[in-house]
């Protein structure tokens, strides 16, 4: 009993240490329109849309009146035409708070059925992959250590000498 319980604990520690070794990536999650405003006529998204950056894995939000008005993702043709009648997908779930998951690098173009395509519920987003992360500035040569050596210090040995010391202690227990 006390045998198994030391391996679980074993286990636990890897498993915490490889979590802690694994990058964090961030998602977005935009609520289209503002949180005041929401998807709603007379509106400018294409305005509302300038200057954000929308990377793979982050997430649209659209909050409407789910009784007047819908979520469709068409093609480039029928967002310019507001033409609803072939959407690629209806996001409208009839609750009015729809999340559209942007998980493709690609263009997407959204409207609203029903005639509100053509008072402004549009938009348009280009999603693209995250940027990479920043370099780390150079060190002086006076420090004596690389770069390389911080991050693999940073990132490698510091979880790794957490499990190998959880490792001992359960061995040490057990024995």
């Amino acid at each position: 009993m006390e045998r198994s319980k030391a391996m679980m604990m074993a286990v636990a520690a890897v498993g915490l240490a490889l979590v802690l070794m694994v990058p964090q990536a961030d998602a977005t999650r935009y609520i289209v329109g503002g949180g005041g405003i929401g998807w709603t006529t007379n509106v400018n998204y294409t305005v509302w849309a300038r200057g954000k950056h929308f990377y793979n894995g982050d997430w649209l939000y659209f909050v409407y009146d789910r009784n007047q008005m819908n979520v469709l993702e068409v093609n480039k043709t029928d967002y310019e035409s507001c033409n609803a009648d072939h959407p690629l997908h209806n996001w409208t779930t009839g609750a009015g708070r729809d999340v559209v998951p942007l998980n493709v690098t690609r263009h997407y173009y959204f409207i609203s059925g029903k005639g509100f395509c053509y008072g402004g519920m549009k938009l348009a987003v280009r999603v693209e992959n995250p940027p990479p992360p920043p370099k780390a500035a150079p060190l002086n040569e006076k420090s004596g250590s690389s770069p390389s050596s911080i991050v693999y210090r940073g990132q490698l040995v510091l979880p790794a000498a957490f499990a190998i010391a959880a490792l001992w202690d359960t061995f040490v227990r057990i024995w």
